[in-house]
């Protein structure tokens, strides 16, 4: 008979957490989740007669300005005509313009124009408090978990984190 204060724990062969039923669940929040927090901005983006797919282009132009359509292709994971068609109406309805990258000419950067500016910050503030409410009423130990399952799924491919 062993010495139950002196035995090594079980590891759990397949935890709770993994089961599909749990994993399932764990998609069935995030739809909603993407569901509620985009569409906090639809009544801007349908105001400006604009969908999910512009709001999506508008964010990481933001986020990075002069960003490439080549890096934003990338980025979206979207076929080259539908983004150009997304570009093509934000450059038409002034919200983004192309300029050619002072490195290399044959490039061309991305940048939100004052109009496109304004709108992307209208959508943000759409956004904002979900997300700001959230993360507080979960805590920074939870926000530091999520961001760590998130990151673990957006870069499950390989890829860099942004």
């Amino acid at each position: 008979m062993s010495d139950a204060k002196g035995a090594e724990p079980r590891p759990q062969a397949f935890p709770l957490y993994l089961h599909d039923e749990a994993l399932k669940q764990g998609v069935d929040l995030l739809f909603s989740a993407f569901a509620e927090v985009f569409g906090d901005g639809d009544t801007v983006l349908k105001a400006a007669r604009l969908g999910r797919a512009h709001r999506r282009a508008l964010y990481f132009i933001a986020r990075q300005p002069g960003i490439t359509v080549a890096d934003l292709l990338a980025r979206l994971k979207i076929t080259k005509q539908s983004l150009s068609r997304v570009i093509n109406e934000l450059l038409a309805d002034g919200y983004v313009e192309r300029r050619t990258a002072a490195t290399d000419r044959r490039m061309r950067e991305l940048h939100l124009t004052p109009k496109g500016t304004v709108l992307e910050q209208r959508l943000w503030e759409a956004q904002r408090p979900r997300l700001a409410r959230a993360f507080r009423e979960a805590g920074p130990d939870s926000v530091a978990g999520f961001r760590r399952v998130l990151d673990a799924l957006s870069t499950a491919r390989g890829e860099k984190r942004r």
